[in-house]
């Protein structure tokens, strides 16, 4: 089990400033990309990738100042989405992000200016859509208000539980935690860990939705008839409705993971209350479902984060099983650590945009099964029988 862990001592910065390197993280393998004949000089990049049945592209592209409209948003989106379809034959989807040149800071930088999700199968509808022929149900046209990140933003993946406060909050902390896990269940808007009374566990996935795995990650859930609990950040959850959308029509639970993906501890209260509630809000309206459980990004947390959790109406959840997949020490190393770990009552903790983590959840999924232990969502594990 996770241990609750002080903050080093003497950092010399305000926790949550300084985001940690993960200790041993080995850089992910480049992933392919489609080139496309003549070049659309927009075109950033142009990736794909396949989870062993269905494969998806996801194009960037930045457009300058004065050449950011929505018409030229959308005919730019048609014009990656239709000439890769057609370069690719094996493609099943292209998805799209169109961002602003002068501004655009990578996927957790300043939204998108547009989005658009065009399986193969839909091309025709969003070629109507961008000639103004009806509306697209798998677009974002932006609009949405900017925010500020209080703090640098999570990047690295989570590793370890860590409280951050006094001797003595630490001590009732690591009690609370003791109890917890010894017994299992949610406890005074804790999840530590679930109750171990029968074969039922729980499959979490953080950071999403990302437009390139989502919808792999999905379809490999959706082929087991598994459902999951994805921990969604505000911000994506704004620029890709889409995916949540998908999320919740298959039968998954939908968790915050904050707007802006930030560490928590060392914000101020009206900080942190704005990040639970700004990513409670932009959740809600897309799935018109109250949001019931909460993880910290990182692991970090305080008083502070419980209270203001509890206030928000959201169980903070936490982990038994880490893998370490944005470490991406593997697939078989992945893999092994899952089979390992698994045991009733546990909450496995994984990543939406984590290759390995594609690679290998068919074969856990598999191997749950043969073991007789159901993956479902937090909600499902803990429910009384």
């Amino acid at each position: 089990m996770p241990k609750v862990q002080t903050p080093p001592a003497n950092s010399g910065s305000v926790p949550g400033e300084v985001q940690p390197v993960a200790p041993g993280a080995r850089q992910a393998e480049a992933l392919p990309q489609l080139t496309l004949t003549p070049a659309l000089p927009e075109l950033e990049r142009l990736d794909y990738r396949g989870n062993g049945f269905i494969e998806v592209a996801h194009g960037i592209v930045l457009l300058p100042s004065g050449e950011q409209g929505l018409a030229r948003r959308r005919q730019v989106a048609l014009d990656v989405a239709s000439r890769a379809l057609t370069a690719r034959p094996e493609l099943n989807e292209v998805d799209v992000s169109v961002y602003d040149r002068d501004s655009y800071g990578g996927f957790g930088g300043p939204l998108p200016l547009f989005t658009a999700s065009v399986p193969r199968a839909r091309l025709a509808e969003f070629q109507a859509y961008v000639q103004g022929q009806g509306t697209y149900d798998r677009a974002y046209e932006g609009g949405a208000p900017a925010t500020t990140s209080p703090t640098v933003i999570a990047r690295v993946r989570e590793d370890a539980l860590t409280f951050f406060g006094s001797s003595a909050d630490r001590l009732r902390q690591r009690l609370t935690q003791s109890v917890s896990q010894s017994r299992g269940g949610e406890r005074d808007g804790l999840l530590f860990r679930g109750p171990t009374d029968r074969r039922v566990a729980a499959l979490t996935f953080d950071d999403a939705p990302h437009p390139l795995y989502e919808p792999l990650l999905l379809d490999l859930l959706r082929r087991a008839d598994v459902r999951a609990t994805l921990f969604v950040i505000g911000r994506n959850a704004v620029a890709y409705p889409y995916f949540v959308r998908d999320m919740v029509e298959q039968g998954h639970e939908v968790g915050n993971h904050t707007y802006h993906h930030v560490r928590l501890p060392g914000l101020s209260p009206a900080q942190v209350q704005a990040e639970l509630a700004q990513a409670n809000a932009a959740i809600s309206a897309v799935t018109g479902q109250a949001v019931r459980y909460f993880r910290p990004p990182g692991g970090d947390y305080s008083s502070l984060t419980l209270q203001v959790a509890r206030q928000e109406g959201l169980t903070t959840t936490f982990w038994t099983d880490d893998p370490g997949d944005f470490d991406n020490p593997g697939d078989a190393v992945i893999e092994s650590r899952l089979v390992s770990h698994l045991r009733p009552g546990g909450i496995v903790l994984l990543h939406d945009n984590a290759p390995e983590a594609i690679d290998v959840l068919r074969e856990f999924l598999r191997v749950a099964r043969e073991r007789g232990v159901t993956l479902t969502t937090v909600s499902q594990m803990v429910a009384p029988r």
